[in-house]
């Protein structure tokens, strides 16, 4: 099970060739073209597991703000919002936007990652920083990423309206 927030950007593992291009082109401090393809292709392989035997759920509550934020342009962000309606068919994927109107919320400090990665080991949740990342194992803290996870899950549109949110900026 993966249970992910993002603010900023669309998540990895639905992120959609051509924006996954644009987000590491950004990040990529002047990478070569040739590097960028290896993170691309690096990023597609990793979400081949959303679709392969013993595929890992994944609950994604992506901020509106993320949407909205034209990363690689109006083109790039029509593909992005059809890919997204194209994961969020498969069974073990759920999509949910976390809209402006709730406002204010208890994951205020930025994106994360939950991890489970069988029942018998404990989550772990991911962060990643302006350096680098950080994994948190600690109970507490764990415990503190999966109440604002489900606070987030609660707040935000239900996966039947996130799609027809998606598709409503399809048609701007």
């Amino acid at each position: 099970m993966i249970r992910t927030y993002e603010l900023q950007l669309v998540p990895g593992l639905l992120q959609w060739e051509a924006y996954a291009r644009a987000v590491i082109r950004l990040s990529g401090n002047g990478a070569a073209e040739h590097e960028i393809d290896q993170r691309v292709e690096l990023q597609l392989q990793r979400q081949e597991r959303l679709t392969g035997p013993d595929a890992p759920r994944l609950w994604a509550v992506v901020d509106e703000g993320a949407l909205r934020r034209p990363i690689g342009g109006p083109e790039v962000m029509r593909g992005q919002f059809e890919h997204l309606i194209e994961m969020s068919k498969l069974p073990n994927v759920t999509i949910q936007i976390m809209p402006f109107r709730v406002g204010g919320h208890k994951a205020k400090g930025g994106g994360f990652t939950i991890f489970r990665p069988e029942q018998k080991l404990p989550d772990v949740v991911y962060v990643e920083t302006l350096t680098g990342e950080m994994y948190l194992d600690k109970p507490n803290d764990v415990d503190s990423y999966l109440q604002a996870m489900e606070r987030l899950c609660v707040d935000s549109a239900t996966p039947e309206r996130t799609v027809e949110l998606l598709k409503h900026l399809l048609d701007m």
